[in-house]
């Protein structure tokens, strides 16, 4: 741990490498600092680091989770279609199985996503493979 913020240190993406920022505008991650790092008290794992589409939104918000609607009280000003951002892991896997899942980068999705995705399913919705 790094004694600050809870945030363990040397965190891994679901490629073996160390992982890698996601977003910084919008400000992104369980700990606000770029990345999709995670710790116990992160029960939601948000550990995916997703490129936000229209149709991802719409479908979270009838999934009950409104991510568009901006909460300035929170530092939250809403997503748009094109922002990284880093996603409940459970949350993705739900949008992958309804066929709403957005694209995400693997070098920059923690190694934790894999207690609930799989490493296959998030390579096919992948922006970064070679």
């Amino acid at each position: 741990m790094d004694g600050t913020s809870g945030r363990p240190q040397g965190q891994m993406n679901v490629l073996g490498d160390p992982i890698a920022s996601c977003s910084h505008d919008p400000i992104t991650g369980f700990f606000r600092d770029g990345c999709c790092n995670t710790a116990p008290s992160d029960v939601g794992l948000h550990t995916v680091c997703a490129i936000i589409t229209d149709d991802f939104l719409a479908y979270s918000k009838a999934a009950g989770n409104d991510l568009s609607t901006p909460h300035p009280e929170f530092g939250f000003l809403g997503l748009k279609a094109g922002d990284q951002w880093c996603l409940c892991a459970a949350r993705w896997e739900q949008a992958r199985e309804a066929g709403k899942a957005p694209k995400v980068r693997l070098a920059a999705t923690n190694q934790a996503t894999l207690t609930i995705c799989q490493l296959n399913d998030l390579k096919m919705h992948a922006i970064d493979l070679n």
